[in-house]
């Protein structure tokens, strides 16, 4: 299915899809979305440009292996959990830090940073397997 329309249109669609994924995780903890739904929407688009452009052109794209991603969003997802800890509360127990930036005030807090997490480790890992997928595929 690497028809003229579809490259063309592919790399455009791919990059409206990782802002939209964008969207959905940094709205996640007040509104329906997050980590796991928008690591779905950005896993989808790199699968979508791998169709496209090939594996190649999407392993140049996002530069680290996809698994790196998910080791640093376990890892960042896990020390979101511990940062309660030194505040003598349970594990995994929300902080919440208020940030301004510009002259607004931007609440920044550890559900974030999980969200955060969890969104990279679904990216990595769903990424992963797409593109081991696609590469058998084009063999």
């Amino acid at each position: 299915m690497r028809t003229v329309i579809f490259r063309t249109i592919a790399p455009y669609l791919a990059a409206l899809m990782v802002l939209f994924s964008v969207f959905v995780l940094l709205r996640g903890h007040n509104e329906p979305g997050g980590g796991f739904i928008g690591g779905l929407i950005a896993a989808s688009a790199l699968a979508i440009y791998g169709i496209a452009c090939g594996v190649a052109a999407v392993r140049r794209a996002i530069t680290l292996h996809p698994m790196s991603l998910s080791a640093a969003g376990l890892l960042m997802a896990a020390l979101s959990g511990l940062v309660s800890l030194f505040t003598g509360q349970p594990f995994m127990t929300s902080q919440w830090w208020y940030v301004r930036l510009f002259g607004v005030e931007v609440p920044l807090s550890t559900p974030m940073i999980f969200d955060i997490g969890v969104y990279l480790v679904v990216v990595g890992s769903i990424g992963s397997i797409a593109l081991a997928l696609e590469e058998r595929e084009s063999d």
